[in-house]
């Protein structure tokens, strides 16, 4: 009794499956035939494939090649933001250099400017505060009238400005919070709007580089960033969600995290607490902490034609740090 009753049962089981079942694989109203003509087979491809819409071949050169476009770069007044506009320069491009300091790291500036001396490019230094949208608005649209008069538009971005603060999260003061995200977070989100606002007017294609962190991916040991990290992981989702809605203007939005580096921001650290350096290179796959000069390729592939068809990913460059808890 018990197996009639479970046999029955099995085949109601299986006419409903088959009455309601997804019409991608069955269909009460289509003929198998006609289904079968609407399959395309995985070793064929359809007569418009797309592959008209591709770009044209370009010299393997020139898709490293920043030349007759500007990039600004924020946060490059020092440390990785200045090397990077260094880079942008290397590889062909004009660049504009923004900061909230009234000047840039002298040294590092005179780099720059033998640069442009020695190439015919420009590199301009501008002060500008990223929380204020006024000022990035003024800031930008003053440079773009700039950059179109010289023939080589504004077609890409570096968001590299960001601020670091180790605190205990238990006793971490709410307006120091705050801050962290008004200049990491708001203050990119900012420069990336009236940047993509400005490549879209003029309908120009362009890429815009996030700088985020592998600290937004895994936990640190050694140091407590709650903020930072917080901060750094809403960075690498806001590239994620920018280029979805900025691809139909032919902007990218890619972001990179850098692992342990050295800069003035990581050295200063390191003072406080010495003990840190001896963790972070137990962890590093190479041997070394990584160097602002590791992060120039990187940049300029993100922002170059040879990555036409990469939006949305976060490139992380950490030299295999194990950093997770």
């Amino acid at each position: 009794m018990q197996t009639t009753v479970l046999c029955k049962s099995i085949r109601r089981i299986a006419v409903i499956s088959r009455k309601y079942s997804s019409p991608l694989f069955y269909s009460t109203t289509t003929s198998p035939s006609a289904l079968k003509k609407s399959i395309v087979p995985d070793h064929t491809l359809p007569p418009n494939n797309g592959q008209q819409r591709r770009p044209s071949r370009k010299p393997f050169k020139d898709l490293f090649s920043l030349e007759e476009r500007t990039i600004v770069v924020t946060g490059a007044g020092r440390g990785l933001g200045i090397n990077l506009a260094s880079a942008v320069l290397d590889a062909g491009g004009d660049v504009v250099c923004l900061d909230v300091l009234p000047k840039p790291s002298e040294e590092e500036w005179a780099g720059i400017s033998k640069v442009g001396e020695e190439t015919g490019r420009t590199a301009t230094y501008h002060q500008c505060d990223i929380t204020r949208e006024e000022d990035v608005e003024a800031t930008l649209t003053n440079v773009a009238s700039q950059a179109e008069r010289r023939n080589k538009p504004i077609r890409g971005l570096i968001n590299c400005a960001g601020i670091q603060q180790m605190v205990d999260a238990i006793d971490y003061p709410t307006d120091g919070f705050r801050r962290i995200l008004d200049v990491n977070v708001i203050g990119s989100f900012l420069v990336a709007k009236h940047a993509a606002r400005i490549m879209r007017d003029a309908k120009n294609s362009g890429s815009i580089v996030f700088i985020a962190s592998m600290s937004g991916q895994i936990a640190n040991r050694g140091i407590h960033c709650s903020a930072y990290n917080t901060s750094k992981a809403a960075v690498q989702q806001m590239s994620r969600s920018l280029s979805v809605e900025w691809g139909r203007y032919g902007i990218r939005v890619n972001s990179l995290s850098p692992g342990y580096i050295r800069t003035a921001m990581t050295d200063r650290l390191l003072e406080e607490k010495p003990e840190i350096e001896k963790l972070w290179m137990a962890g590093a796959l190479l041997g070394r902490l990584g160097s602002v000069e590791d992060f120039k390729a990187p940049a300029v592939y993100l922002l170059a034609d040879g990555a036409s068809f990469m939006t949305g990913a976060d490139l992380r460059v950490d030299g295999g740090h194990c950093a997770s808890a």
